[in-house]
């Protein structure tokens, strides 16, 4: 605003553009015309001042104004005395207005300096999450080859075997956990009393630990109390089963298999368990403890207290030998009890939606996971047009990263900081690594015992033949050194989001400070995605997706599952290894570990569900 003043200053003074003579003529004459009192006093005082410029040029011009103003001098000065002094104050106004407002932007803009302000900007408590460093590469040569590689295949056509299953069953097998069985004892028994469980862990620890008490609980005919959530330090999650599944489609989903009830009865509830011995801890049950564990360990107190609170339940039933109607029930539990809330629900089609650019559609996967919010496609008369998504499970988080004891190219620094980090959250790790001889980093690598680096799961891509502009939804996004770890990655597909990107602040508001409730948003993205990436077979996220997606994916929902030793040995050839033979083995490796396959002995249910007491072959 300054400056517009200055120029409409300016702008009663323009300047001549021949050298000021005929300026100065026109205004002299103009003066003989008795024009307004400001626009004379203008007037005389820049024709004296300009004239002085011209000396010879001018001489008659600076006697034609002495003549015409001199002899009026005194008495016009007498008269206009007082406009002279009004417009000297008027003029005094505007320039001190001027300076003002010339200032006035720069006060605005001004902040106080704070700590916070000038500090680096650290998500968590500790500089290796997020720190903002150099970008970490480990594999330059693969990385070129890989960027000319996908620049060269821009224009060309995707192969369409990326997004489809490569091994479909000539008998595919379908959903049937939920299905009638006419033995089901139900309520038709007394129960023996009342089972609490205290599940601890992150989301889908939890969602184990619900299905393994639904089986316990039918095992030991016993009621069960809708399960509690313990709080953790780690997780950072006040989320209650009500905060994150649907409590009414619960009971009444498992209605006709065990008692469900919401809380104890009154006459109960002042128990102290622990005190009367009814409390049981993991220190109590073995890992994947059978049915002959149980019937010795638990039912003996469940009988006389009445009550068994599992503190911590977590994974403590195993697979096998199990009754084919308690691995039933396992099933129905995980894969047609468990609905999320519809706020999870609403706002995980909101994602999906956002990422295919059109309406979901109306596939099983999608309406188990959205319920009433998948929507319809009234608008969409071609589906084609929608754009297709990978999504990514990268687990590259500080605590896997450190406690694999592996090296990831970060040098001196890297090493300070996970060893920091071990010695602060793995106490018991460290006590053992001083009383053996643990293997070397480098062994480690070749071993395939270290989690899959950013670029390493890019470099996979790319030697699937997945093309640069894939849209990838990235699960979880705390990544082990932030932006330098994620650059390879995003310098071959840059278009990477996360729900953090694709929601509006007040959509991801209700939604701060309950991790377990965002991993819900990234499970439905994830198991809705035309294709599922992971790098680790081993993480409970990507185990649970994966099974939900075999299960109600009907052979068109596939999921990538790198061998991480057959990979290690591929990348440790990265000096000598050329791109077409990168390709094929990558391709083969990625192909073998997609055959679909029976439920092993031993295995997880709710990662592979394909078995008769899951699913069912169609005839």
């Amino acid at each position: 605003m300054g400056k517009l003043l200055q120029g409409s200053t300016r702008s009663q003074r323009p300047e001549s553009e021949d050298g000021g003579i005929n300026v100065h003529k026109i205004r002299c004459s103009e003066s003989l015309r008795d024009p307004p009192s400001w626009r004379r006093v203008a007037g005389v005082d820049y024709c004296s001042k300009t004239l002085l410029f011209h000396d010879h040029a001018s001489k008659q011009y600076i006697s034609s104004c002495k003549g015409l103003h001199v002899g009026k001098k005194h008495l016009w000065l007498q008269k206009n005395v007082r406009t002279i002094v009004v417009l000297f104050g008027l003029l005094g106004c505007l320039f001190l207005l001027d300076s003002l407002m010339v200032s006035f932007p720069d006060f605005a803009n001004f902040q106080p300096t704070t700590p916070s302000t000038n500090s680096t900007r650290i998500q968590g408590k500790n500089s290796y999450i997020n720190e903002k460093q150099s970008p970490i590469q480990m594999y330059d040569r693969l990385m070129n080859m890989a960027s000319s590689t996908l620049a060269e295949k821009e224009f060309k056509q995707e192969p369409s075997h990326l997004w489809v299953e490569p091994y479909q069953q000539a008998s595919p097998w379908e959903p049937c956990a939920d299905r009638k069985i006419k033995t089901n004892q139900g309520n038709s028994e007394e129960s023996n009393g009342y089972i609490l469980v205290s599940a601890n862990g992150g989301l889908n620890q939890q969602r184990v630990a619900i299905c393994n008490a639904v089986a316990v609980a039918s095992l030991l005919n016993a009621t069960l109390v809708i399960p509690k959530f313990l709080y953790s330090n780690v997780w950072n999650d006040s989320s209650q089963f009500g905060d994150i599944y649907q409590i009414e489609h619960f009971m009444n989903t498992l209605k006709d298999d065990i008692n469900i009830e919401r809380e104890l009865p009154p006459r109960m509830k002042s128990l102290d368990v622990k005190t009367i011995g009814s409390q049981i801890t993991d220190a109590d049950l073995v890992k994947e403890a059978t049915i002959a564990d149980y019937i010795k360990n638990v039912l003996p107190i469940l009988l006389r207290n009445r009550v068994v609170h599992f503190l911590g339940y977590g994974n403590r039933l195993g697979f096998d030998p199990l009754p084919s109607d308690i691995q039933r029930l396992r099933c129905k539990c995980n894969f047609h009890a468990l609905k999320f809330v519809p706020k999870i629900q609403e706002v995980g089609s909101l994602l999906i939606k956002r990422i295919r650019k059109y309406r979901a559609p109306r596939s099983m996967l999608d309406t188990e996971l959205l319920g009433k919010f998948i929507g319809n496609n009234k608008d969409h008369n071609d589906a084609r047009d929608s754009t297709k998504y990978l999504a990514l499970h990268l687990r590259f988080e500080v605590d896997m990263v450190a406690y694999s004891l592996c090296e990831f190219g970060g040098g001196g620094n890297e090493k300070k900081e996970l060893q920091a980090y071990r010695e602060s959250h793995f106490p018991l790790l460290i006590e053992r690594l001083k009383n053996s001889s643990p293997i070397s980093p480098k062994n480690l690598r070749k071993l395939g015992r270290c989690p899959l680096t950013p670029e390493e799961a890019a470099l996979v891509l790319a030697g699937l033949g997945f093309k640069r502009g894939t849209y990838i939804y990235l699960a979880g996004s705390h990544i082990y050194g932030g932006e330098s770890r994620m650059h390879p990655f995003t310098r071959l597909y840059p278009n990477v989001i996360t729900k953090e990107d694709l929601l509006a602040t007040t959509e991801l508001a209700p939604f701060r400070n309950f991790s377990s409730q965002l991993a819900a948003l990234d499970f439905i993205v994830c198991a809705s995605a035309d294709v599922f990436a992971m790098t680790d077979s081993g993480s409970q996220l990507s185990s649970m997706v994966s099974g939900f997606r075999t299960y109600f994916g009907g052979d068109h929902a596939p999921t990538l599952r790198p061998n991480k030793k057959r990979l290690a040995a591929i990348m440790w050839e990265n000096g000598t290894i050329g791109w077409n033979n990168f390709e094929e083995r990558v391709k083969k490796m990625i192909e073998e570990g997609q055959k679909a396959s029976v439920r092993k002995h031993g295995r997880s249910i709710y990662r592979q569900p394909k078995c008769p007491d899951c699913m069912c072959k169609k005839h």
